[in-house]
């Protein structure tokens, strides 16, 4: 009779979930010395992976990643959930909480072009393809002049796009190209400040159940300090926010010896306004840094803050 795995990881299918997934089966088998055989990795398909023909903000946002996901955990059939920390809603479904996040990639933006070696270099109305309303925003709002059509899919669909000549050029996470060993598509980087990436970019969070003590001690090791104090002040941000695939959030963390500095922005779809701000204080009190921040740009945009966020 087959003994029951070590523990069982639930992720999507995608090729980079999948390497999210092993690389955290690597950790913990070099955490608790198991063999990687005893750590199950089972692959969930998502509404998110499922839907390719229309845009995320039209069919439910962020939580198409995972909903799966989730409803395998509370069931039980899994003990872990493993996800891009930046597809994650902000307010998790009952019973569940976020454990623990592996050290954080590269933060940034990646611009990709066969023919252009950067976004200035872009021509006067060329098609920028892109599925993030965040990253649509900031560009029009940096180059009006281009168009932006959608691009869903994996990365190597996009990139698949990309050479077909869908667009002249598209933006991808600097994370993602990293873990898949792709690091050479890559043809410029975006300055994280200027254009702040989506909040806990580069992240990997593991979600288990908040009764289950048996893998939250398991999974303790794994958490990253420094990156868990960054992705609390952003999902704070978000939480204000209501953030969503329909929100185009932007944010930047960045850490010191006495505390953290939070800088958040909100856009209108078109990029034509923009509120931004920043908010400093004690790593304890990250997530109160990103509540904070979140309710500062609610206020500075008034009225004005429901109608940039229409669907």
């Amino acid at each position: 009779m087959q003994s029951a795995p070590f523990l069982r990881i639930g992720t999507r299918g995608s090729l980079l979930a999948l390497k999210q997934a092993e690389l955290t089966r690597d950790l913990l088998v070099a955490a608790h010395g198991v063999a990687p055989e005893e750590i199950e990795i089972r692959v969930i398909s998502t509404g998110g992976d499922r839907i390719q023909d229309r845009p995320l903000s039209e069919v439910g946002g962020k939580g198409l990643f995972s909903k799966e996901i989730e409803t395998a955990l509370s069931a039980g059939e899994i003990d872990l959930g493993v996800h891009s920390a930046k597809d994650m809603a902000s307010d998790l479904p009952e019973g569940l909480v976020l454990a623990a996040y592996l050290e954080r990639e590269d933060i940034r933006d990646a611009f990709i072009s066969l023919k252009y070696p950067d976004l200035d270099a872009l021509p006067e109305g060329a098609v920028l393809g892109t599925s993030s309303i965040r990253r649509a925003s900031q560009m029009l709002r940096y180059r009006p002049d281009l168009k932006v059509v959608e691009f869903r899919g994996n990365v190597l669909t996009r990139l698949g796009k990309l050479e077909a000549g869908v667009a002249d050029a598209t933006l991808l996470a600097v994370a993602g190209l990293n873990r898949l060993g792709m690091a050479e598509r890559i043809t410029s980087v975006i300055d994280p400040r200027e254009f702040l990436p989506a909040p806990a970019q580069g992240a990997i969070g593991i979600e288990i159940r908040a009764s289950d003590t048996r893998v939250a001690e398991l999974v303790a090791p794994l958490n990253h300090a420094d990156t868990s104090t960054a992705v609390l002040a952003e999902r704070g941000l978000l939480a204000t926010l209501d953030g969503s695939c329909r929100t185009p959030i932007g944010a930047f963390t960045e850490l010191h010896v006495n505390g953290c500095t939070l800088t958040g922005e909100i856009l209108s779809a078109d990029g034509s306004v923009r509120y931004r701000a920043e908010r400093s204080g004690a790593i304890a009190d990250a997530a109160r840094i990103g509540l904070d921040l979140g309710a500062e740009l609610r206020a500075e945009a008034g009225p004005a803050f429901a109608e940039m966020f229409k669907t």
